[in-house]
């Protein structure tokens, strides 16, 4: 029963480590483009699979627009829910994402794990380069900052070349810095949500862990103009943990959005 439980929490942990660290893997954007293939009311959700067990579901939205200290920002949420018996979480990210410039103004994170809850509110200063959490000192930055939530928009609006690899300094908080993103190869994808042309990148962040330089995770995105997360797979020690998309709401020209193919 111990040995059980110890398998469960590694199981939740890495389901959280990896849907929370997704988007940091995507630290690049020109930060002067506001042209965005995305659009209010976008909808992603995702299953998620610990092996063969069913571990929770993962839902990515644009919420709408908002305004952050007279700036407009896009408002962009990341949940995860579920977990492996007996261990839950619900956890949410969200960002701020200045619409002209595309660098993040705040960053929320507000985790319930094994019943510990915890809150993060993170105030970002692009022009001053600096970051602030509620109740704790200023920190330096970077220059065209993002955090977690906004990553994963970010990597939507570059090219991505098979074979090339990007070194990228972008996040927030500049001790994570490095990220390397490496092009693999594009390939067919079946999900719940349908069968699409896919480009599958490796992320690789200069720390131990899930996106580490001795890991495997791979991800796939569509291979059109939106580049939206379809699967995500990865190995670790205990085990197996994917990432599949099952159903999507795309308010922009339905003629845009990604086709699935029989």
């Amino acid at each position: 029963m111990r040995g059980l439980a110890r398998r469960a929490m590694r199981g939740r942990r890495c389901c959280a480590f990896v849907l929370a660290l997704l988007p940091m893997a995507f630290a690049h954007a020109d930060a002067q483009s506001a042209s965005v293939p995305w659009a209010s009311g976008e909808y992603l959700e995702y299953s998620v699979k610990f092996g063969m067990l069913t571990a929770g579901s993962g839902r990515m939205q644009v919420i709408g627009t908002d305004t952050i200290r007279g700036r407009t920002a896009w408002r962009l949420r990341f949940n995860v829910s579920g977990g492996v018996w007996p261990i839950r979480v619900n956890d949410s990210y969200d960002s701020w994402l200045d619409v002209e410039t595309l660098n993040s103004l705040r960053f929320v994170q507000d985790l319930d794990e094994v019943g510990k809850r915890t809150h993060r509110d993170y105030r970002i200063d692009p022009e001053r380069a600096v970051f602030q959490q509620m109740g704790k000192e200023e920190k330096a930055s970077v220059s065209d900052p993002l955090d977690d939530a906004a990553f994963f928009y970010f990597v939507r609006t570059i090219p991505l070349v098979v074979g090339e690899s990007y070194d990228f300094h972008r996040y927030f908080d500049p001790k994570a810095n490095p990220v390397t993103i490496r092009v693999l190869r594009k390939a067919r994808v079946r999900v719940p949500a349908g069968s699409f042309d896919a480009i599958v990148i490796q992320p690789i962040i200069k720390t131990s862990g899930l996106f580490g330089e001795g890991g495997e995770a791979e991800i796939w995105l569509s291979d059109d103009h939106r580049r939206i997360l379809l699967q995500m797979k990865t190995r670790l020690s205990v085990g197996s943990l994917n990432l599949y998309l099952k159903k999507m709401r795309l308010p922009q020209d339905s003629s845009a959005a990604p086709a699935p193919r029989s």
